[in-house]
């Protein structure tokens, strides 16, 4: 199983690469999003906004290659024809697939670093990391929930023929709920509900913490449990949707294009 997905994972990273789109997702968004987050920070009188430029515009970039890699794979690979392929292979679809995941999120990351030189080429500035250790596990529970949801979004997206249109519904309101671009408590009350019910939101407040300096190690780490909580949450999910849709597919032979 593991040989399986450091496979896939290499591959993937391969093909991703070569395409267009997820060659501006993964370069040019995180510029023109730190670019753009820049311009609506800098004259708001607030002295810690380069954690939400540099830190939001780099989560934005990784969101938006994971919608438009992970998401999409499922579409290409049924219009490819090797859908109902690497879902009958011996290796077993969800490796195959969580396989790919792990590939376009490890790869992904590069959208921080590049929203970070970013920052500094072009506004000068240079960020202070005042928890490294902090950072490292917000970051690494980022990167696990990342994956867990784009299982789930695969799983969900198998039986669907309207993938591209789902993919691009699903990167801005995930953006705006979760605080990338600004924080949280900006928003309605009721709206701030469903916010606190996604992980990423989590993994955003907790890097952010990271970058500016931990005051209350103890609401750290409740964050922390809460975001492991909910990526568990989201993994049972996906397991549930998986034994649902094999159900069905196997069924129905709904995997092909027509």
């Amino acid at each position: 199983m593991i040989e399986v997905i450091i496979s896939t994972m290499i591959l993937q990273m391969k093909q991703s690469f070569a395409r267009p789109m997820f060659r501006f997702c993964l370069i040019a968004n995180p510029i023109l999003n730190t670019i753009l987050l820049y311009e609506m920070f800098r004259k708001s009188g607030a002295t810690n906004y380069m954690a939400y430029v540099t830190l939001g515009a780099g989560l934005m970039g990784l969101w938006g290659c994971i919608c438009f890699s992970s998401a999409g794979d499922i579409n290409r690979e049924r219009f490819s024809g090797t859908l109902a392929l690497i879902f009958t292979a011996p290796a077993g679809f969800s490796t195959i697939i969580l396989g790919k995941i792990i590939g376009n999120t490890i790869m992904s990351l590069l959208t921080m670093i590049i929203s970070l030189m970013t920052s500094v080429i072009f506004f000068r500035i240079q960020l202070q990391l005042a928890n490294p250790l902090f950072f490292l596990i917000a970051l690494f529970a980022a990167i696990l929930s990342f994956i867990v949801i784009s299982s789930v979004i695969a799983c969900i997206l198998t039986l669907s023929r309207k993938t591209e249109l789902y993919m691009n519904c699903i990167e801005i309101p995930i953006i705006l709920l979760c605080g990338f671009a600004f924080p949280v408590s900006v928003l309605p009350f009721g709206i701030r509900i469903v916010s606190y019910t996604l992980a990423p939101t989590y993994a955003v407040e907790l890097m952010r913490m990271a970058v500016w300096g931990i005051t209350d190690k103890a609401e750290f780490f409740e964050k922390l449990l809460v975001l492991m909580i909910l990526t568990l949450i989201y993994a049972v999910i996906s397991v549930f949707l998986y034994k649902k849709i094999d159900r069905s597919v196997r069924i129905a032979a709904t995997l092909e294009v027509a």
